[in-house]
């Protein structure tokens, strides 16, 4: 991992907790992550909808140095789209990063990559931060597709985006496979990975690959953060079930602190 590319941590709490719950995590993590943890990683966290004006008023009131995320949104900015939400909302409520793109969207809910596309730029023009999902499924890396297509999806995600806007943006791998299955990429295999993400980046937008941060998601956990944000492509963890206890999400924002 780059010194002048600051690690992300954020955490994905999926269609889990409601907004009590989700307060009550906020609260704990505050008091397991300190006021050192947070000057050597940003942490950002990804409520449902409906705990995202709780998260907030809870990070605002408490000054707690977290970035309140967001899962997805729709690309336009209003009309007759019953059950989603505007980007411009979440700007309201003082959102900073929204995941865009991530496989569940893409493969559950058919989301293409024009789509994804629009959404990245609807994002950024509402002065967020992007977190692009790209990633492949097993039978993709089992025929030795993984980098066509991750390839792919970077190529169309990126689409009319400039690239002092990618520079700023956030990259995710996640390896379909590895999501909610408990298996993980060996270190080497991530980091292979998010090297090729940077370097499809600089193929598109030249220096902008520098600066983009990119991200490893798939079964991160507290024994394995440390390996993997060593790695000197990856610059940040996309946590989905970890996050949901305070003290393993807590584990793995400390991850500077473990032993390999």
């Amino acid at each position: 991992m780059s010194e002048e590319r600051r690690p992300l941590i954020s955490g994905n709490w999926k269609m889990h907790l409601n907004h009590f719950e989700a307060l009550k995590l906020v609260q704990e993590l505050t008091y397991l992550v300190s006021r050192d943890d947070v000057d050597a990683v940003d942490v950002s966290v990804h409520p449902p909808f409906t705990d995202i004006r709780t998260v907030q008023t809870s990070l605002e009131a408490d000054k707690i140095p977290f970035f309140l995320g967001a899962q997805h949104c729709h690309f336009e900015e209003k009309g007759a789209f019953t059950g989603e939400v505007a980007p411009s909302m979440l700007a309201k409520l003082g959102v900073s990063y929204v995941i865009v793109g991530h496989s569940e969207r893409r493969e559950v809910f058919g989301e293409t990559d024009a789509m994804i596309n629009a959404k990245v730029r609807a994002v950024l023009a509402n002065e967020m931060t992007p977190i692009l999902c790209v990633g492949e499924t097993l039978d993709e890396r089992e025929a030795g597709e993984a980098e066509s297509k991750v390839t792919g999806q970077i190529q169309s995600g990126l689409a009319k985006v400039k690239a002092d806007q990618v520079a700023s943006m956030v990259i995710a791998y996640e390896p379909i496979w590895a999501i909610g299955t408990g298996k993980t990429a060996s270190a080497e295999d991530a980091q292979a990975m998010c090297e090729s993400v940077r370097n499809v980046v600089r193929d598109l937008h030249g220096s902008a690959a520098d600066a983009v941060r990119v991200q490893y998601g798939g079964s991160v956990k507290p024994t394995n953060a440390k390996e993997l944000m060593s790695q000197p492509d990856i610059d940040g963890a996309l946590v989905g079930g970890a996050s949901l206890e305070a003290e393993s999400f807590a584990s793995i924002v400390q991850y500077r602190l473990h032993q390999i």
